[in-house]
């Protein structure tokens, strides 16, 4: 690996150099393991501890097939999938390697006893299978984590609607928490060259997600002057939409649950934010019964916030907790848009403020190709910033799973500190204040 890494920091490494570098007949990986997916029975998933069940393993170095690339990872980050990964909720990843496996004789490659984890990277290309074109040896990149096959008419229209559609290092195996990692040459992007390692590594799950779920015509399709509800609005996924409401000329109205997380959502620019704890809002009476009366009490605050108008758009993904006041609270006419239930999948709300306002759900699930490729360039062009903190694998996994954290965080891998990879640097010295926003907050 050092001979990669030497290759990469160097300023006149060409591409035939990066194509004859030796191949490592192993790496280092963050993995879970297929003998213990029993280890936290017995326990609420707020009880188990992902620090238990990550591990740092060596593994062997996955055959190259057509379509992919082979990537020397610089850094990579943690999500939530990587969290539900990691306490084998809400079923143990197996599964979907073993249903991959299944699938062709190259795909039983991610049918092991071992998960290698992660759904982010940033880094270089190594080698490219055959039939990739596009991408050679040294191109410095982001993958996003879609993964498709495209075999059946039905995701050509969009590739997320591919029945054989994927989420990479979630539901399949040599994920981006590694050294090396094996990606389909149809996730790669160009990494932004104003932006560190770790930087470029932070935004691409969450960032193109938040794009298709508020942007895009497959989402809600947010407009001008829209007002936007964004729950947990400092964090990984909700600081990257509240950066995208204010690039759209749109107003959010940010929810976070203390004054700390308030005022990193200041400092993007957002002026309506309602801290929930502070303000004391109890949506639920006991495990079974909602209070409509907190709903009200909420949806009075917003409108006191935005000048008496309701929400065109509620961003919704922390599920049963907030989902039955999200609906009430959308304007008639409006769109509550989800993409995940951090706090459970059962959903309960009074459907009557659903038909009799002619409002809309609208299910997201990460982007397709072209919508990763559109947020990767607002990064690019300076539009919307990372925003992480650098921490260990285990610990970054324990802080997003009990939300301990502020935006995406960050994980090094081959790169051996942060601050390395800078290709602009005078265009990053225009944005240097926004890209250290969230650094200058989170470090413990």
């Amino acid at each position: 690996m050092k001979e990669i890494l030497n290759a990469i920091q160097a300023p006149d490494t060409t591409a035939a150099d990066f194509a004859a570098l030796p191949l490592p007949e192993s790496y280092r990986a963050i993995t879970v393991h297929k003998d213990e997916t029993d280890m936290f029975e017995g326990l609420a998933g707020c009880d188990k501890d992902p620090r238990k069940s990550l591990h740092l393993d060596e593994v062997p170095v996955p055959e190259l097939g057509p379509g992919e690339a082979l990537v020397a990872v610089m850094a990579s980050s943690v999500n939530y999938n990587s969290v539900w990964t990691s306490i084998f909720e809400p079923l143990p990843t197996f599964g979907f390697l073993e249903r991959y496996g299944r699938r062709s004789e190259l795909a039983k490659r991610h049918d092991l006893p071992y998960h290698v984890i992660g759904s982010d990277l940033a880094g270089v290309v190594l080698r490219t299978g055959p039939g990739v074109t596009v991408w050679k040896p040294g191109d410095e990149v982001v993958a996003h984590c879609l993964s498709v096959e495209l075999e059946s008419a039905d995701g050509h229209g969009d590739t997320m609607l591919d029945p054989e559609q994927r989420i990479w290092g979630f539901e399949t195996n040599f994920g981006g928490l590694a050294e090396l990692a094996l990606v389909k040459s149809n996730q790669l992007m160009p990494k932004p060259g104003h932006l560190t390692w770790e930087e470029a590594a932070a935004s691409g799950l969450v960032n193109s997600t938040a794009y298709r779920q508020l942007v895009s015509r497959n989402g809600a399709g947010m407009k001008v002057g829209d007002n936007v509800l964004i729950w947990g609005a400092s964090g990984g996924l909700g600081s990257y939409a509240t950066q995208l409401v204010l690039a759209g000329g749109g107003t959010p109205v940010c929810v976070v649950s203390n004054d700390q997380k308030a005022e990193i959502c200041r400092s993007m620019g957002a002026e309506a934010v309602i801290d929930r704890n502070a303000e004391g809002y109890r949506f639920w009476k006991d495990e079974q019964t909602q209070d409509p009366r907190e709903w009200k009490r909420f949806g009075k605050r917003i409108r006191e916030l935005t000048g008496g108008e309701d929400v065109d758009i509620v961003f919704e993904h922390p599920g049963r907790d907030t989902f039955g006041a999200s609906v009430f609270v959308t304007r008639k006419g409006g769109t509550i848009v989800t993409c995940a239930s951090t706090s459970g999948y059962q959903h309960q709300y009074d459907n009557r403020y659903l038909w009799m306002s002619l409002k809309r759900i609208v299910g997201s699930h990460f982007a397709n190709y072209r919508e990763a490729w559109e947020a990767n360039r607002l990064i690019a062009k300076g539009k919307i910033h990372p925003s992480y903190p650098l921490r260990e694998t285990g610990q970054a996994a324990y802080d997003v799973h009990r939300n301990l954290h502020q935006g995406k965080v960050g994980i090094l891998a081959l790169a051996p500190e942060e601050g390395l990879g800078v290709r602009d640097a005078e265009f990053r010295a225009r944005h240097v204040s926004a890209i250290n926003r969230f650094r200058g907050t989170l470090e413990d």
